[in-house]
């Protein structure tokens, strides 16, 4: 029998026949209130568990696909009217030519854990907001006065770009690389000195003395550095396991454990003249030697590119080492010479004439075969023809990487901290794409063994059927007869610089050779902007923080507070069983103390007095 009995509003009781009722009602009201309640907990649970999946899932569908999203959204016109929108201009004063950058930016989203999501502007026919002059800065060596004025052109094309009213607010850069740096300091500093003085004159950009300067090339491979990661997102955090992570011991921090954040990845750029080398060193690097140490010192580069200097979770400590001569044409020029020198003692020495005709050249194992080459210096000419020979070519170039015997050390036996090969992604640049890519056409995920093969079997290819293949056009558009002619020794150079000189393992599978990152050029320049700005989040972060103390009770809605909702509404619930227990306990009491006539209704039948008391 189930008796079902309330206090209020009267007294009554209820009771009901357990003949042809199921057995789950056939249980007490305790039981039926306790099994209700955890119903009710369990159905609760599951939904929070389904809205907050949904809710969190939806959004990290959305962060991870949010760098792929952006490289549809960085090609759109820049909207110059949205008021939050913030500018600023990087001029970058090369040897050759100065070029300008206008980059731009929304207003920060106040997480102190995040960086400024900048990006170049793009004007109405959505091109990025570029200019080149020629000549370099440097050219200028001895008129400084005229400096302000061949850069005034590129400073009249940013403020034609910038909107009027943000002038003031947007920072402008100046920085010179390597035709400045050649320079003696004393023309350096009246160059600069120009610039600073007559460019505040006639433009309201924000201009101050430490915004012009002579960069080094460590301080430029940091920027390219930080631009390369920037764009591949690797400075955002993520809770993603698929995502690559690595152990940090953070510069200044060594009492306190390692954090585990995203992996970041290393470049590696050879161009005509030189070779660089960048890459994070998460881990405290140790020295064979104090001088090793002290060399050291010049190589690494630790920062912080968040705007609290007090947080460390983007704290790095970067690589970066230049190696002048070591570039695939200046590379070219100096076999050359140790070629000419070594063949024309040679002939003296042992009284032969190789190289000295057109019948008797110089077999040169770097050029395709059959491929016909003339050198010429102090008026002699020495005649060279192709063997096309890939393994021998590599074997005559090793002593040009000037390798030591000591310990941790590249090309040049300058010091080199550890590669984590195992746990470790670079991207190669300019020479080390056009060499996989250009001829042989196998340019992004680089394989030591295919690029060999391919090497192997473009250098032993008659140099006539090259060029029928040239003439034909099957290979990159921008390759040219200098491509196909020197693509033998490029490729020799490239392998033994990668494998050789910076000791990468030949099964190493983690480097990409690359022209553009998500189909665009990215330039030091935007590392520049993004290291120089690192402080202006604090603006926007103290305004997020001050809307946010007088708007402290919109912050505990239903939606962010789930798990509150949740604790609060399993404490009413409880609180409903205690009250219903406790009427019940009451009710019972008062049944047996009472000495007044209950009253009793049965199924089927008219109500009945019964006398006495219970």
């Amino acid at each position: 029998r189930i008796s079902i009995s309330c206090l209020l509003p009267a007294s009554w009781h209820f009771s009901i026949s357990p003949v042809g009722c199921p057995r789950i009602l056939n249980t007490t009201l305790r039981q039926i209130v306790v099994i209700g309640v955890l119903a009710a907990a369990v159905s609760l649970l599951y939904y929070s568990v389904v809205v907050i999946r949904n809710k969190y899932g939806r959004a990290y569908r959305d962060r991870r696909f949010h760098r792929y999203l952006a490289r549809v959204t960085d090609t759109e016109a820049t909207d110059t009217n949205n008021p939050n929108l913030n500018y600023g201009i990087v001029v970058d004063c090369g040897s050759s030519g100065s070029r300008i950058f206008v980059y731009c930016w929304p207003r920060h989203n106040g997480n102190p854990h995040d960086l400024l999501d900048i990006k170049q502007m793009r004007d109405k026919d959505r091109k990025p907001v570029v200019m080149k002059i020629k000549p370099g800065i440097s050219e200028f060596a001895s008129s400084p006065e005229k400096v302000s004025d061949y850069i005034s052109p590129l400073l009249s094309f940013a403020a034609e770009h910038v909107p009027r009213a943000k002038h003031k607010e947007t920072p402008l850069y100046i920085l010179c690389t390597a035709g400045m740096r050649i320079l003696p300091e004393s023309q350096q500093k009246a160059i600069l000195e120009d610039l600073l003085t007559d460019i505040p004159v006639h433009f309201d950009f924000l201009f101050s003395d430490s915004h012009a300067e002579v960069i080094s090339g460590k301080q430029e491979g940091v920027y390219a550095w930080i631009g390369i990661n920037f764009v591949l997102g690797r400075f955002e955090h993520t809770d993603d396991e698929d995502e690559a992570i690595v152990e940090v011991h953070v510069p200044g921090s060594e009492h306190r454990e390692a954090i585990f954040r995203k992996r970041t990845v290393g470049i590696l750029d050879m161009g005509g003249v030189s070779t660089q080398i960048a890459y994070e060193v998460p881990k405290t690097v140790s020295f064979a030697s104090s001088q090793q140490e002290e060399v050291a010192k010049n190589l690494l580069a630790e920062f912080n590119l968040g705007c609290d200097a007090h947080q460390t979770e983007h704290v790095y400590r970067v690589y970066v080492a230049t190696f002048l001569g070591f570039g695939g044409n200046a590379a070219r020029q100096r076999y050359e010479d140790s070629l000419f020198t070594s063949t024309m003692a040679k002939n003296r020495l042992l009284g032969k004439q190789t190289g000295l005709s057109a019948d008797s050249p110089y077999l040169d194992p770097c050029l395709p075969l059959d491929a016909q080459e003339e050198l010429r210096q102090n008026g002699q000419l020495l005649h060279l023809r192709g063997t096309g020979d890939f393994k021998l070519c590599r074997e005559v170039i090793q002593p040009f990487m000037n390798k030591t015997n000591e310990t941790q050390t590249s090309l040049n036996g300058v010091y080199q901290p550890a590669v984590h090969f195992q746990n470790s992604e670079f991207y190669g640049f300019s020479e080390f794409y056009y060499c996989t890519e250009d001829v042989l056409r196998m340019g992004g995920d680089y394989n030591a063994a295919k690029f060999t093969r391919a090497a192997e079997d473009y250098c032993a290819t008659k140099w006539s059927v090259l060029r029928e293949r040239f003439d034909r056009g099957l290979y990159a558009s921008h390759a040219d007869l200098h491509r196909l002619k020197y693509q033998c020794f490029k490729s020799a150079w490239m392998y033994e610089v990668f494998h050789s000189g910076f000791s990468f393992p030949v099964s190493y599978s983690n480097l990409k050779t690359a022209l553009q990152v998500y189909d665009k050029e990215v330039q030091w320049t935007l590392g520049a902007i993004l290291y120089r700005t690192r402080f202006l989040p604090l603006r926007d972060i103290q305004q997020e923080n001050f809307r946010a103390s007088h708007s402290h009770w919109r912050s505990f809605s239903f939606v962010h507070n789930h798990y509150l909702f949740f604790v609060c509404f399993l404490i009413v619930l409880l609180s409903i069983l205690l009250y219903l227990l406790r009427l019940r306990r009451i009710h019972r009491r008062m049944l047996r103390n009472s000495s007044s006539s209950s009253l009793w209704m049965e199924e089927g039948l008219p109500p009945q007095k019964t006398a006495g008391p219970l």
